[in-house]
C-alpha cells in the first residue's frame, strides 16, 4: 500500500505543481472546478444520494454555481464566502464531537449532508482562486498552501507510524494518533517558516504566517476526520478508486477543502 501511495503521489504531484505555477488564474479555475465536481459526485454518494441521474443533475447545478461564483470575483462577496467556509469548519468540530448526529440514513440527514457538502466545496474553491489570483506571487502562495497539506500528511504518516501510541479519534479514524498530529504540526511550522522566508516575509508577519500554517494544518486534520466520519456513517471504505492506494478524489482532497478557506482568510487578515 505504501508503494502504491508513493507512486501515485510521484505521478500526481508534479502535474498539480505545474498547474498551480503555470496556469493563469482564469485557466486554473477550470480544472480545479472539475476536480471539485468529481469530489462532489463522491460526496453525494456517501451522503446517501444513490440515484445516479439525480446526482448528475446536482453536478450540473454545481457546475453552474462555480461559473456564477467566478462572475462574483470582483464584487466583494468572495471574502464573505471564505469566512463562511471557516465558520463551517468550526461547526464541523462540533459535529466530530457528536458522532451519532445525522448518522441514520434518512432523507433529512441526506439533505443535511448535501448542504454540508456545499459548505465544504464552494468556499474552498473560492478560497483557492482568491489565493491564486492574489498579487504578488499568488501562484507561489497557492503552492505553499498545498505544500502545507502535503507536508502535514507526510509528517503525520511517519510520526504516527514510528511514535504513534495514543489514538486521536479512535471512533472515527482508528489509524490517526496524537503523535501523527504533532508530526503534521511540526511539518506545517517548518514549511510555513521556509515558505515565508522565500516569499520575503519578515518580522511579525512571518510569525503570523507560521501560526497561520499551524492553523491550516489543524484545519486539514479536521477535514480528514469529517470525511472519515462521513464514510463511517455511509458504511464505505473509500470515496472512490480513482487513485491506487489513495482512494477517490474526495479521499485526496478532504484536507485541502478545509485548509484553503483557513489559509485564505489568514492571508487576507495578515495582509500578505
Amino acid at each position: 500500500m505504501l508503494a502504491k501511495r508513493v507512486l501515485t503521489a510521484l505521478l500526481v504531484a508534479p502535474l498539480a505543481i505545474l498547474m498551480i505555477l503555470g496556469l493563469p488564474t482564469p485557466w486554473f479555475a477550470i480544472p480545479i472546478a472539475i476536480i471539485f465536481l468529481s469530489a462532489s459526485w463522491e460526496w453525494a454518494r456517501i451522503a446517501g444520494l444513490q440515484h445516479r441521474p439525480t446526482r448528475a443533475a446536482l453536478l450540473a447545478v454545481s457546475a453552474l454555481a462555480y461559473f456564477g461564483l467566478w462572475q462574483l470575483r470582483d464584487s466583494g462577496w468572495w471574502p464573505h464566502l471564505i469566512a463562511l467556509g471557516v465558520a463551517w469548519w468550526l461547526l464541523a468540530c462540533v459535529w466530530l464531537s457528536r458522532l451519532t448526529f445525522a448518522a441514520a440514513p434518512t432523507p433529512a440527514h441526506r439533505n443535511l449532508k448535501l448542504l454540508a457538502g456545499a459548505l465544504v466545496l464552494f468556499p474552498a474553491w473560492v478560497a483557492g482562486m482568491s489565493i491564486h489570483g492574489s498579487e504578488p506571487h499568488g501562484h507561489v502562495w497557492t503552492l505553499l498552501a498545498m505544500l502545507l497539506v502535503w507536508g502535514a500528511d507526510t509528517g503525520a504518516y511517519f510520526s504516527g507510524r514510528y511514535f504513534g501510541r495514543r489514538k486521536l479519534a479512535p471512533s472515527i479514524s482508528p489509524g490517526k494518533t496524537w503523535a501523527g498530529a504533532y508530526g503534521a504540526g511540526l511539518a506545517g511550522i517548518l514549511i510555513g517558516l521556509g515558505g515565508g522566508l522565500l516569499l520575503g516575509v519578515r518580522g511579525l508577519p512571518l510569525l503570523g504566517l507560521v501560526l497561520l500554517s499551524l492553523l491550516t494544518v489543524a484545519a486539514s486534520i479536521v477535514g480528514d476526520l469529517v470525511e472519515s466520519l462521513m464514510k463511517r456513517q455511509g458504511q464505505v471504505k473509500d470515496s472512490g478508486n480513482l487513485f491506487p492506494g489513495h482512494g477517490g478524489m474526495l479521499d485526496r482532497m478532504d484536507s485541502v477543502f478545509a485548509a484553503l478557506p483557513v489559509f485564505a482568510a489568514g492571508k487576507l487578515l495578515l495582509g500578505l
